[in-house]
């Protein structure tokens, strides 16, 4: 209990359940949450708020934000293609927060904000060793025995 409670470096179990709540929680929130109803893409989401914002191709760039929050939350909480799907929900959150919310107040941002730093963090660090990227690339839990 002690070491679960204080220790700076907790036993690789223990990160990787952390990692593995944070993933799956973050990602199923994003996708059933914000990217759901946002595909297909509404007339007023991409001409009001895509177009608004003053991109190109608002249908293009409207499905880009929709698949992205979607389909991006659902590979981050399988960690499969995690830091694909990592950059894509950190460009669209970055988008949201800097651009779309650009003079609303910080409450109006925070949700934003929060994604950017998970997709981040899962950009930089990786899905974590209870993951199909981990299966996929042939890491082996520190738990199990090695085969030598």
């Amino acid at each position: 209990m002690k070491q679960l409670l204080f220790s700076a470096e907790p036993s690789p179990a223990v990160q990787s359940t952390g990692w593995l709540i944070v993933r799956v929680f973050a990602g199923l929130s994003l996708a059933f949450g914000h990217g759901m109803g946002k595909l297909p893409p509404g007339e007023k989401f991409v001409t009001d708020i895509v177009g608004g914002m003053g991109f190109p191709a608002p249908a293009l760039f409207a499905w880009a934000a929709g698949l992205a929050e979607f389909a991006g939350g659902i590979l981050l909480a399988a960690g499969c293609l995690t830091r694909v799907a990592a950059l894509f929900v950190a460009f669209t959150m970055g988008t949201a927060a800097f651009v779309f919310h650009a003079g609303d107040p910080f409450s109006n941002k925070e949700l934003a904000f929060v994604y950017l730093a998970i997709a981040m963090t899962f950009l930089i660090a990786g899905a974590g060793r209870w993951s199909i990227d981990a299966i996929f690339s042939g890491e082996k839990s520190q738990n199990q025995p090695s085969s030598k």
